[in-house]
């Protein structure tokens, strides 16, 4: 007689029973804990990198404000205000002064002669800026405006002795002839002028070109200053007067070298918006990495929680 048992009748033993299920749970819950700690990790890595770089733009900016960048730009015209040229000549006489256009300078007719004196020109006496005790005599004449007709100044002095081995002429280049003409107190002006701005030699016995160009700088307390550059060249003048001279004859060309003037400032790169908007994320970044943290933390304890949990169940139904 043959004896069929019911297949849900049959008893597995223990070890089938209360291993298979808990075993998978339980390495799911380990991979998950597994997980949870190297986000955990990633997320503090993070806020330190974070951290690294508010100190890192803060430190930047300061580093900015401390050293600001010199900017340099140019601005084309057409026309430039008139600059005054200062002649200091001494016992030297201006014999002509004129005009030119597209660097045409006719030949001299009657060198060392007195000529055409079409230039605007203002004779100024004052005291030494520096000694307040020497009087000072100054020669101002109007200079170049239209720089698109490469307007040019040509002038010719003549000095009949010199007791020097060498002679010379000095000048000066201040930024506006008309200032000058409106000016009140014009021998303070020249003073201030003086004390400004650099002053430069021309030689005798030779034609000196300058060529000028005009620096603009604004200082921090927005206040400007005006700065001039040239560029000198000389040639020999051969004088072909028919009887030897012991005279000096002086010949000076003023012209501008470009249309463009140019603005130096000091400026500051770091901008306070952009650092803010920065500091910003970062912190918004750091509050949010903190938060997940938090989570993880707190979703780690309640795993573990569970897990003991079940293990403790488990072992009272083996019980």
């Amino acid at each position: 007689m043959e004896v069929h048992e019911d297949a849900s009748s049959v008893i597995l033993p223990d070890s089938e029973l209360g291993t298979t299920a808990p075993s998978l749970r339980f390495s799911k819950t380990c991979l998950k804990n597994v997980f949870s700690v190297i986000l955990l990790f990633i997320y503090l890595l993070l806020m330190a990198v974070a951290v690294f770089l508010v100190y890192q733009t803060i430190s930047d900016f300061r580093e900015k404000l401390k050293h600001p960048v010199m900017s340099v730009t140019y601005k084309e015209v057409s026309l430039y205000d008139a600059p005054g040229i200062a002649f200091y000549p001494g016992k030297a006489r201006l014999l002509s002064c004129k005009h030119h256009y597209y660097d045409h300078i006719p030949p001299l007719i009657n060198p060392g002669q007195p000529g055409v004196i079409g230039c605007t020109t203002q004779r100024i006496n004052y005291t030494d800026p520096f000694t307040n005790q020497t009087m000072k005599y100054a020669l101002v004449v109007q200079g170049p405006r239209d720089v698109k007709k490469k307007e040019l100044v040509f002038l010719q002095f003549y000095l009949n002795e010199t007791d020097q081995d060498f002679s010379a002429i000095d000048y000066l280049l201040f930024s506006s002839f008309q200032e000058f003409i409106n000016s009140p107190e014009k021998a303070e002006f020249m003073k201030d002028c003086e004390s400004s701005y650099s002053s430069w030699k021309f030689s005798g016995g030779f034609r000196t070109w300058v060529k000028m160009s005009l620096v603009k700088t604004k200082e921090e307390d927005g206040s400007e200053t005006v700065e001039f550059k040239q560029e000198t060249s000389v040639v020999n003048y051969i004088d072909q007067r028919t009887k030897p001279r012991s005279d000096q004859l002086f010949f000076v060309v003023f012209e501008w070298k470009d249309p463009f003037i140019q603005t130096v400032q000091d400026i500051i790169t770091a901008n306070p918006w952009n650092m803010i908007a920065l500091l910003c994320g970062i912190f918004l970044a750091l509050f949010k990495a903190a938060d997940f943290a938090k989570l993880s933390v707190k979703w780690m304890i309640k795993i573990r929680k569970r897990h003991l949990k079940r293990r403790s169940q488990v072992m009272n139904h083996i019980n």
